[in-house]
């Protein structure tokens, strides 16, 4: 079975050299590598196309996001799966060797695998899945527990972190929308969750394989954290509108009221991102 890795780069020369060794050792030919680079302005894709041959190098001149990047390599990616691969992840050994066997045994209606992402040292969790809670927040589960704590159930999960996550194309291909399979209207940020809260809502289930391990560094693309505090908000609202039903949006703003609204002007004045929106 083929599986084609779309890795996103962005001034990644830190880390996209220890990423792509991890990938390139995996052991397995029938794999394919995609790196789409979005306008990077260090020695990321020399990097890539002097080192790394045998990778697809899609490179381009203005970085339009994440959601956009990612499109880009699974429009290109031939594979049965895609799997998703922020630049400052380092797979295991024997991280898709762990997939494929955990693949044999999975439903046809599996669309998305959550690995387990562990932090840079791997003692800590990262994320073993994304968990929508009621209120419409969501959350990594397990995030910053020990690396050996027990996994509430594969129930709890939405969906999977992008940072590592695999998607079958057949379900991309059924959800995909005029916006991308990814929302490119989210730029960064909350599109992995709208994507799995679409493909829920579509009748595709998810699975959790732990013994597929990688550990994230976090914020490689060092986005500034007003940029990530704007794109929460903003992104939270566009996924909740698209996803929700009318009253069950209604009752969702009402109870965020207490906390969104001191949040919003707050932002309104000192976050320059959310200025720039109006």
């Amino acid at each position: 079975m083929k599986v084609s890795i779309v890795i996103l780069t962005l001034n990644s020369q830190q880390h996209i050299r220890a990423c792509l060794s991890s990938v390139v050792s995996q052991g397995n030919n029938d794999l394919e590598i995609i790196v789409v680079d979005n306008a990077s302005t260090d020695q990321t894709v020399p990097l890539v196309r002097g080192e790394y041959p045998q990778v697809i190098l899609i490179n381009n001149d203005v970085n339009r996001g994440a959601s956009y990047a990612r499109n880009q390599g699974i429009a290109r990616a031939s594979g049965a799966w895609i799997l998703s691969l922020d630049s400052d992840v380092v797979l295991e050994p024997d991280f898709i060797e762990q997939f494929l066997l955990a693949a044999k045994g999975f439903a046809d209606n599996i669309g998305m695998v959550q690995t387990n992402i562990l932090d840079k040292d791997g003692r800590q969790i990262y994320s073993q899945g994304v968990y929508l809670s009621v209120w419409r927040r969501f959350f990594d589960i397990n995030r910053g527990r020990p690396a050996g704590a027990p996994h509430p159930g594969v129930k709890r999960i939405l969906g999977p972190c992008s940072a590592a996550a695999f998607y079958r194309r057949a379900m991309l291909e059924q959800i995909r929308e005029t916006t991308g399979y990814f929302d490119e209207r989210f730029f960064f940020l909350v599109e992995d969750v709208d994507l799995a809260w679409r493909a829920r809502r579509a009748g595709w289930g998810v699975a959790f394989c732990s013994r597929s391990r990688c550990r994230h560094l976090g914020n490689g693309s060092a986005t500034t954290a007003p940029m990530r505090q704007y794109l929460s908000f903003r992104n939270r609202y566009l996924m909740i509108n698209k996803n929700e039903s009318f009253w069950r949006r209604a009752v969702t703003y009402a109870l965020a009221l207490p906390y969104d609204v001191p949040r919003f002007f707050h932002m309104m004045l000192f976050n320059p991102h959310m200025r720039q929106e109006r």
